[in-house]
């Protein structure tokens, strides 16, 4: 991993979203969709309970409460481009913390995967979902997605594989890295961008 963090250089984590629900409802908007799509149907989604709003307040300014998610017709979430699958699942996300069972407090007490059995019961929400927003939104230091993609990809790269790394091959070898195996996963990711020695350990 020394080679990483030296050719990476210190991390830079992006910001947290104001809010959990925030978060967790952008999550679902950008599923299966490139970042330009899904930047201009989240653009439409907050534009409908506020005019004039873009995409760029939903990422740090306004984003609608769960309550005004709920109110909203399907139409008019189909108008902004949102699909019917994914109206549903930012329904079903709006109503688990409208009604309590989801709150930043409920968070805070949570283990990791506490959080994640709590998340799973939502539509649209699976374990990756959940594992991303541990590690972005919530900041928990000691998240390894096994089966995330790019993480399999530069695995395999890394370490010299003939193939992207299953699961259970991240999981042995990113044994090391806990209890910062988020920090990890982080340079994991960035050394896709940077020169380093093929078939070395990390």
């Amino acid at each position: 991993m020394a080679m990483v963090i030296e050719a990476v250089g210190p991390p830079q984590l992006r910001e947290p979203s104001p809010t959990a629900f925030q978060a967790l409802a952008r999550s679902i908007i950008f599923q299966q969709l490139s970042g330009k799509a899904a930047s201009t149907i989240l653009g439409r989604f907050v534009a409908l309970f506020r005019e004039g709003a873009t995409a760029e307040d939903a990422v740090s300014g306004f984003f609608p409460e769960p309550a005004e998610v709920l109110a909203i017709d399907d139409e008019a979430m189909r108008s902004a481009g949102v699909s019917r699958q994914k109206a549903a699942a930012l329904r079903d996300l709006a109503a688990h913390f409208a009604e309590g069972k989801l709150s930043v407090e409920r968070f805070g007490e949570w283990s990791d995967e506490e959080v994640i059995a709590h998340l799973l019961p939502v539509r649209g929400i699976g374990r990756w979902t959940a594992q991303m927003f541990l590690m972005f939104q919530l900041r928990r230091p000691d998240v390894l997605p096994t089966a995330d993609v790019g993480l399999n990809r530069a695995m395999m790269r890394l370490y010299g594989l003939d193939a992207p790394a299953t699961p259970e091959e991240v999981e042995r070898l990113g044994a090391p890295w806990h209890p910062w195996a988020t920090l990890a996963c982080w340079y994991l990711w960035r050394s896709e961008d940077v020169t380093l020695p093929i078939g070395g350990p990390a």
